[in-house]
C-alpha cells in the first residue's frame, strides 16, 4: 500500500485532487490511498505518508519538509496538473517519484 498526502494552502484544490486521484487508482486496481491537508497539517501526520506533494506554490520549502522526513519522497504537483486538477497525471507522477 502505497500511502500519498497532498497538501495545499488550505486543502482545497489538494482535496479535488485527492479525490481525483482515489478514482484513477480505482479504476486501475492499484493499492494507493490518498488524503488532503492543508501545508499547516502536514506535521500531524508523520508516520502516515509514504509520499507528500506539495502545491506548486510550495517549492521553495521541499528541503525543510526533506529534512523533516528523511524517509518520505517529497516533491511538488507539476503545475499544469495542479491547475487542472488531473487526478491521473498526478497519480502517475507520485508513483513515478515512489520508484524512483
Amino acid at each position: 500500500m502505497i500511502r500519498i498526502l497532498l497538501a495545499c494552502g488550505v486543502g482545497m484544490s489538494s482535496g479535488f485532487m485527492a479525490s481525483s486521484m482515489r478514482k484513477s487508482a480505482k479504476k486501475q486496481k492499484l493499492e494507493v490511498t490518498v488524503k488532503a491537508v492543508s501545508k499547516a497539517e502536514v506535521m500531524s501526520h508523520e508516520g502516515e505518508f509514504d509520499i507528500l506533494l506539495l502545491g506548486p506554490h510550495f517549492a521553495k520549502e521541499v528541503p525543510g519538509f526533506q529534512k523533516a522526513f528523511p524517509n518520505v519522497k517529497v516533491s511538488t504537483i507539476d503545475p499544469d496538473l495542479y491547475a487542472t486538477l488531473d487526478g491521473e497525471g498526478i497519480l502517475k507522477e507520485a508513483l513515478q517519484l515512489y520508484e524512483s
